[in-house]
């Protein structure tokens, strides 16, 4: 039976009417808490029974003991468990199993999952996997059909094709729980009938439309909102949080920016009351920090660090989650709702104690379902040499378009010598390429680009928003020559090079985005990339990260980005081709 309707199986809801009346022992008692109360905005001292997988009492201390098994969480917050509303596995390099033995254990009970980056790589077969891996797990995992396969169509290639016809048949599987965020915003506003048939098939389905409003304000942001689009976590600044909340979305303030979370607090706290529509999700976690920090409760520990209110934090990480769901069996701990809970040591550390998802206690992960042939081997690119990573100009000097600016790009200008036919990156600028990784065998494309520092050799990786063809940065041909075929060799992963010699590797065999190995184990080749990287470019936060790797060819957002197809820019149409085939 899917969820929620479990819930109202008659049988279960006898036996916990009964329990509740003390007509019957509960199956499970927890004792010894303090209810996180988030309707009164108080904290209490309370006992918990549970029947199978609901709560059927909650009520003062010691009223009852009358129980199957009796835990006594010491003091411990009660709380419901966790729900990340938008988030992709694949950016933390795991499997879904993977993924839920790190995050239930810190108190996370649902995520929300938007695998386009599965869809965007081995299209309808990623997809089917991702919901194939999902099921069986203590987390509960509510899968999105990926709206943006590929994010902006005719500006880049990707592994796939999501028409609206396809679309509307993952919709009406019971297991998608809504449309993935839609990104295409310009397409969106320009009511063209591909975008427009998508976010109509999620209209149609009577299910949730997500959406991707980066950068949209005034009448752009009001018709992106018209056009059905529900929800944002896009945001840029204070003043974007508020117009957007206004504008009716509901906000997933994500974790993944963290230098935006303390303006986004003092907003907040301005206001006369939290907003039932705020949400908080992670987005995008890399492996070591997910390790080394956890999922969602990071966030909440971060927020609460920032100045929020601890009840208000888990007001919108579980009952504003749960409400703009729909899910009223979620969110809460109350009678007759579902038992996702999760017991904090303290409410600012965060330290989960206990766990249970549906009434049961979370135990040994699931092991991982075996990978599908067509989300294996999907690197295909031919040997590369230096010579494919030069922009051919004529003359001795070139005037070449560039793109300045990390994270919010913006067209420029370079005047660049020219040597031997092929145009000179300047000390100053870093070189970049992307190469398309299914099988086309088309030109490799370049961009020189600004404000990212001097690059002292050279970085690949497949893992890149959202199209996912090899990217390659550095600051001399050769050395990205050998990155980008270290990565081919590899079937796909990250690549670190210096003076000829590869400093440090991470293979991600799976769709070019995901590893087998153990959790551990790819957190500390992650580590050993960052620092190695850290080795060849001097960084400059908030803006020119790591990070900013692997969205540098998003071409979705506003802005000249680099895709496969050339320097391309949705907001104005505009397409260049710069590489050695001239």
């Amino acid at each position: 039976m899917m969820e929620p309707l479990d819930l109202h199986d008659a049988d279960l809801r006898d036996r916990a009417v009964r329990a509740a009346l003390g007509q019957m022992p509960f199956d499970v008692l927890i004792t010894g808490g303090q209810l996180v109360d988030l309707i009164t905005g108080c904290i209490r001292a309370a006992d918990v029974g549970l029947v199978g997988p609901m709560i059927a009492s909650v009520h003062a201390p010691g009223a009852r003991r009358d129980a199957g098994e009796t835990v006594d969480v010491a003091g411990g917050f009660l709380s419901a468990g966790l729900i990340d509303m938008h988030m992709h596995v694949e950016s933390s390099m795991i499997t879904a199993a993977a993924y839920a033995a790190l995050v239930v254990p810190r108190g996370v009970t649902t995520v929300v999952w938007d695998p386009h980056e599965l869809g965007n790589a081995c299209g309808l077969a990623g997809v089917n996997y991702a919901l194939t891996s999902a099921k069986g797990l203590g987390l509960r995992m509510l899968t999105l059909a990926p709206s943006c396969v590929p994010s902006a169509p005719g500006f880049e290639t990707t592994g796939a094709d999501f028409t609206p016809e396809v679309l509307a048949g993952l919709l009406a599987q019971d297991d998608i729980h809504g449309l993935a965020e839609v990104m295409s915003m310009r397409a969106v506003l320009g009511r063209d009938p591909r975008m427009s048939g998508i976010v109509h098939a999620g209209l149609s389905s009577g299910k949730r439309v997500c959406g991707h409003a980066r950068g949209l304000t005034g009448a752009p942001l009001q018709g992106f909102v018209t056009a059905g689009i529900r929800t944002d976590h896009e945001l840029t600044s204070a003043a974007d949080l508020i117009e957007k909340l206004q504008a009716g979305l509901t906000i997933e303030m994500r974790g993944s920016h963290d230098h935006l979370l303390p303006e986004f607090v003092a907003a907040l706290r301005d206001l006369p009351a939290l907003p039932q529509t705020l949400t908080l999700c992670t987005d995008d976690v890399f492996i070591d920090e997910l390790v080394l920090r956890g999922g969602l409760d990071d966030v909440v520990r971060r927020l609460v660090g920032y100045g929020m209110s601890p009840l208000h934090a888990l007001q919108a990480a579980t009952l504003n989650a749960a409400t703009q769901l729909g899910r009223a069996d979620l969110g809460l701990i109350a009678p007759g709702r579902r038992a996702d809970i999760a017991v904090f040591k303290g409410l600012r550390d965060f330290e989960a104690t206990h766990v249970w998802t549906n009434g049961k206690p979370y135990h040994d992960p699931t092991p991982d379902i075996a990978v599908p042939p067509a989300l294996l081997n999907t690197v295909q690119v031919k040997e590369l040499t230096a010579d494919d990573f030069r922009i051919r100009a004529s003359g001795t000097t070139a005037r070449l378009d560039i793109i300045e600016n990390p994270r919010f790009t913006q067209w420029g200008h370079q005047d660049v010598a020219v040597q031997n036919g092929f145009a000179l990156c300047p000390p100053h600028m870093t070189r970049m390429a992307v190469v398309n990784r299914f099988g086309r065998h088309s030109p490799v494309r370049l961009a020189f680009l600004g404000e990212w520092g001097q690059w002292n050799g050279a970085f690949a990786t497949t893992v890149a928003h959202d199209a996912h063809n090899l990217s390659v940065f550095g600051g001399d041909e050769a050395n990205m020559a050998l990155a980008a075929n270290r990565a081919r060799e590899l079937g796909g992963g990250l690549v670190v090079v210096k003076d000829g010699k590869v400093l440090a590797e991470l293979a991600l065999p799976v769709a070019g985005l995901i590893s087998l190995a153990p959790s551990a184990e790819i957190a500390a080749e992650f580590q050993a990339v960052r620092a190695a990287m850290d080795q060849i470019v001097i960084w400059k936060p908030p803006l020119l990260v790591f990070k900013a790797c692997f969205g540098a060819s998003l071409v979705c957002n506003a802005g000249p980005h680099l895709s496969d197809l050339g320097i391309v820019d949705t907001t104005t149409g505009q397409k260049l081709r710069y590489g050695a085939d001239g």
